[in-house]
């Protein structure tokens, strides 16, 4: 993973890497409304970008999301298609009531998908996730690389 950001998006995210999955949205930055902002609701803007870590260890991949606010029940962590973990949420509005006066909302709301496709060392079957402090861990543990045995063949002549 390269530390200089990149121009196809975020600092951590890769145009050419085989795991992403993400759509790029070239014109994500600029001051009028992007093809993807306008097919999103607007309260969804900013909570749709979750961002997450993907490191890889000799035992396992590890990724990592930042979820503030939401509990374990309202994020969902599935693999499709046999490779392909996807990670989703949604943050429900908050509910208004006629005698608040609002200053100001920053908070985002509205749901999220992440999906990205895991190699094929990693165990399907033994995935595991945890969330602690707004944090969401999930592990992929690796397979053993099977080292060939290598048989010496003596040279008759």
């Amino acid at each position: 993973m390269s530390l200089i950001p990149s121009f196809f998006g975020g600092p951590r995210s890769n145009v050419f890497d085989p795991f992403s999955v993400d759509i790029w949205d070239p014109f994500k930055d600029f001051l009028f409304p992007s093809s993807s902002a306008l097919s999103l609701p607007r309260e969804t803007s900013a909570f749709v970008n979750t961002r997450i870590d993907w490191k890889e260890t000799p035992e396992a991949h590890v990724l990592k999301a930042n979820i503030p606010g939401l509990n374990k029940e309202e994020v969902k962590v599935e693999v499709e298609d046999d490779r392909v973990l996807r990670i989703s949420g949604e943050r429900k509005i908050e509910k208004e009531d006629k005698n608040d006066t609002w200053h100001r909302v920053e908070r985002s709301s509205g749901k999220f998908l992440r999906s990205f496709r895991l190699p094929e060392n990693g165990k399907m079957d033994q995935i595991k996730a945890a969330m602690e402090n707004g944090v969401l861990t999930v592990t992929v543990p690796k397979a053993e690389v099977k080292k060939s045995d290598v048989k010496a063949i003596e040279i008759s002549g």
